[in-house]
């Protein structure tokens, strides 16, 4: 038994090495550019090794949507939850995805923006994974945005959809704006137009962090 469990160790540290590994590429190269062979000469495994633990590229694929997806909650998702619910949450999700994808936790920049561009003309599972993935995160955006309503710090009558949908979208464009220019100067002006729009929907303006205009 210890020998089994020494073996099942080991392979859950070779599939979590090459996980990462994974989404790193496909973070830049996108998900087609994995293959079992290319992982296994990077890496210095055998193909066999490789094949074993994930049986097919789909599966390969579907396993970095999950390990993107597990580094995203660990940088993003939690950290945001640990602040009381309200405006304050919601500031604090919008600085920590900018953060995200400014610090390239995956080099490419957000792993799901590139790669729901990749698949989202397409069909089939990895396609339905990433809708599943985007879903969840707007989901998240309009339950926090909810919370910070039902708090009392936000007008009652704002449009949860919208405010959401708004703040994806500034965070999203900072991203990709930044990721073709190689410069920085888009996650300025994305917490300028985060912080006005926040401002402009919140019972109190002043709990909302002044952000000075980009020159």
């Amino acid at each position: 038994m210890t020998r089994l469990d020494g073996r099942v160790e080991r392979g859950n540290r070779t599939r979590q090495l090459v996980l990462r590994h994974t989404v790193d590429i496909a973070s830049v190269e996108g998900l087609e550019a994995l293959s079992v062979g290319r992982l296994a000469t990077e890496l210095q495994l055998s193909k066999s090794g490789v094949f074993a633990l994930f049986g097919s590229k789909q599966e390969l694929q579907l396993a970095t949507v999950r390990e993107a997806a597990r580094i995203y909650t660990e940088r993003v998702i939690r950290p945001a939850a640990e602040v009381p619910a309200g405006v304050g949450r919601v500031w604090r999700l919008c600085e920590l995805w900018l953060e995200y994808s400014r610090g390239r936790v995956f080099p490419g920049g957000c792993f799901f923006y590139g790669v729901i561009a990749e698949f989202d003309a397409r069909s089939g599972p990895v396609h339905d994974a990433m809708v599943g993935a985007q879903r969840d995160w707007t989901a998240f955006v309009e339950r926090t945005v909810t919370e910070a309503r039902d708090a009392g710090e936000l007008h009652a009558d704002t449009d949860i959809p919208q405010l959401a949908f708004e703040l994806v979208a500034l965070m999203e464009t900072s991203n990709a704006v930044s990721v073709l220019q190689g410069e920085e100067t888009a996650y300025r002006r994305a917490r300028v137009g985060i912080a006005a729009r926040l401002r402009g929907a919140a019972t109190a303006p002043s709990t909302v962090p002044q952000v000075p205009q980009v020159p």
